[in-house]
């Protein structure tokens, strides 16, 4: 099985990114943090300065777009580092040594709404590397993939899996035999599997970027006024219906059932075929109406069965909610407690900070035993690095959900022990699954499924006091990969045409992927990418301490790779994220 990418991330010049202070947000350890990094250390620091730069109202700033200026108000923007492909790399799913292709941009900071576009588009998150397989020539091709959660409902596997979890929880019962609906892996090796050698030298490039001195001055004046964000806890109990939250991957194959075509074993002139379990019944139902005339209803009452039974309540034939079979009480001596915390993933967050070691502890043993990581491989660098560092800025408007947006871990806590730690980017129109480690001593209970259901309710919870919210996004989709398809059990759901970024559902895309790799979902042959880059010259670039268009970029530019990059940029990234996001160049 392929190591996780995160313990792999590997460089001999690295951001390094202390841990305690992912998130960049004060001076003190601001240049500590970022080891020798001028490029860093000034791209960093530009957030401290943007405020004063707003206020100048500098010449500079006046070519900024009117409606990018005032997005960037009400905080500071988004800022990347775009790298093109320029290779093929090994694949993580078909293990093919040159079969991976994928764009990649370092994100040192971006806002919620910057990145629900860019997944709207195909894009991803691992860590602060945001990146996009190349879709028409990677081995195998990678769709964005989400849930409906307002109109789902769980299968018999899934139901199975809460009353299991059910049963553990009211009377340790634990099931006997193999977990069949226990995930192979979990979702953040969809991410940049393959691509160390890319990101390592992302890494290293990042590292040796350098800027003028007067941007190195101005980053030790600034950074004084920082304000810090309160951190934000949600802490659900097991028997609690008030919070319903959730995280992670289930694994199961999609299993299409098709209906015969004419003439291929289907007899139109004949009735249809009914299931076996129907025809006993009515061979049974005759059975006592022979026996006893005066009625099926007399006859089975004769046999003892009390009359309430029959006939039955309309209400047995309604189907429980998600919510109903994940929050069924429990009795008063269970003999186990489980709890969800949903903490932000910031080390100024108390509750994040004193339960960091064991949930790091959680994610070694996790790597070691299920994705044969060597222990020295998962050190706190790398899980900092990847499961607590995020570009996204936390946001908590007074429409959107009492947690605020950002990225979040939940911990599921087991008789005061966290078993599974599910991280999640909470977005203005979604929930993002990003990545799921568990105790390999508990796999017995399916967490992969139990959580992405947790998830599923979660995001339903959410809808409720933001209307916007309302869809589960599962990372990639992978037709060509068997142990990638379970995401598509999770119904309704829909998968992002990679050519023109509207959602198809996923009945509809299945017969094409089982003629080709790669598709285009959209049957419109007329229709294009409607957020397509139609005015590159109105992206806005940061280069030398100064916003610019690339209009006025360009002019002072003679290197023709650089302008095909930035064009590549542009069309990856849509109209409006190009107008809105920062494209540092050297």
């Amino acid at each position: 099985m392929e190591s996780c990418p995160r313990s792999r991330w590997r460089g001999r010049r690295q951001l390094q990114e202390a841990p305690g202070r992912p998130g960049l947000r004060t001076p003190e350890w601001l240049r500590a943090s970022l080891g020798g990094s001028r490029a860093a250390r000034c791209i960093v620091g530009w957030r401290w300065r943007w405020r004063r730069l707003l206020r100048r109202g500098a010449e500079r700033l006046s070519v900024c777009g009117a409606e990018a200026m005032a997005f960037w108000a009400g905080g500071s923007p988004s800022i990347v580092d775009y790298f093109p492909s320029e290779d093929f790399y090994r694949c993580g799913y078909c293990k093919n040594e040159l079969g991976s292709r994928s764009n990649g941009m370092w994100a040192h900071s971006m806002t919620v709404q910057d990145y629900q576009d860019l997944i709207d588009r195909g894009w991803r998150r691992s860590g602060k590397y945001v990146y996009k397989p190349v879709m028409n020539q990677t081995c195998c091709p990678q769709y964005t993939i989400r849930c409906r959660p307002l109109q789902f409902q769980p299968s018999k596997s899934h139901k199975k899996v809460l009353k299991k979890m059910l049963k553990f929880l009211a009377k340790g019962e634990v099931p006997k035999g193999s977990c069949e609906d226990e995930p192979m892996d979990s979702t953040m090796d969809d991410a940049v599997v393959g691509d160390f050698a890319l990101i390592n030298k992302l890494d290293i490039q990042c590292d040796l970027k350098t800027l003028s001195d007067d941007v190195k001055e101005s980053l030790e004046s600034e950074g004084k006024n920082s304000k810090k964000e309160e951190p934000h806890e949600l802490l659900q109990a097991q028997d609690s219906v008030g919070e319903k939250l959730g995280s992670g991957e289930p694994s199961h194959s999609v299993k299409v059932h098709t209906v015969p075509k004419p003439g291929k074993g289907a007899d139109l002139s004949k009735p249809p075929c009914r299931k076996a379990k129907e025809i006993r019944k009515e061979r049974k139902r005759l059975k006592r109406m022979q026996q006893n005339p005066a009625g099926e209803l007399e006859g089975f009452q004769a046999q003892g069965h009390p009359p309430s039974l029959f006939p039955p309540k309309a209400k047995s034939n309604q189907p429980k909610s998600l919510e109903d079979l994940i929050f069924e009480s429990l009795p008063e001596n269970a003999s186990h407690k489980l709890e969800v915390r949903l903490v932000p993933a910031s080390f100024e967050d108390p509750e994040f900070k004193s339960s960091f070691s064991q949930s790091f502890s959680l994610y070694v043993k996790y790597q070691v035993a299920i994705h044969q990581d060597l222990p020295d491989e998962c050190g706190k660098t790398e899980f900092t690095r990847f499961l607590c560092s995020s570009p996204l800025e936390a946001e908590t408007p007074p429409n959107g959900p009492d947690c605020g947006y950002g990225s979040f871990h939940q911990q599921y806590w087991l008789d005061g022990k966290i078993i599974a730690v599910g991280v999640i980017d909470i977005l203005p129109n979604c929930v993002s699954s990003v990545y799921l480690y568990y105790d390999p001593d508990y796999s017995f209970l399916s967490l992969g499924v139990y959580s992405a259901l947790r998830e599923i309710a979660f995001t339903r919870q959410l809808h409720e006091k933001t209307s916007q919210l309302s869809y589960y996004y599962m990372g990639f989709y992978i037709h060509s990969c068997p142990k990638m398809k379970y995401k598509g059990q999770y119904r309704p759901s829909d998968l992002l045409c990679p050519e023109t970024y509207v959602w198809v559902p996923i009945e509809q895309c299945l017969p094409s992927l089982e003629n080709s790799k790669y598709c285009r979902f959209n049957q419109d042959p007329e229709a294009v990418d409607e957020d397509r880059s139609t005015e590159p010259d109105r992206l806005q670039v940061f280069h030398k301490r100064a916003i610019m268009p690339y209009g006025v970029y360009k002019k002072q530019q003679k290197d023709p790779s650089e302008e095909a990059a930035v064009l590549q940029y542009a069309s990856l990234v849509g109209q409006k994220c190009s107008e809105r996001m920062l494209l540092f160049r050297n």
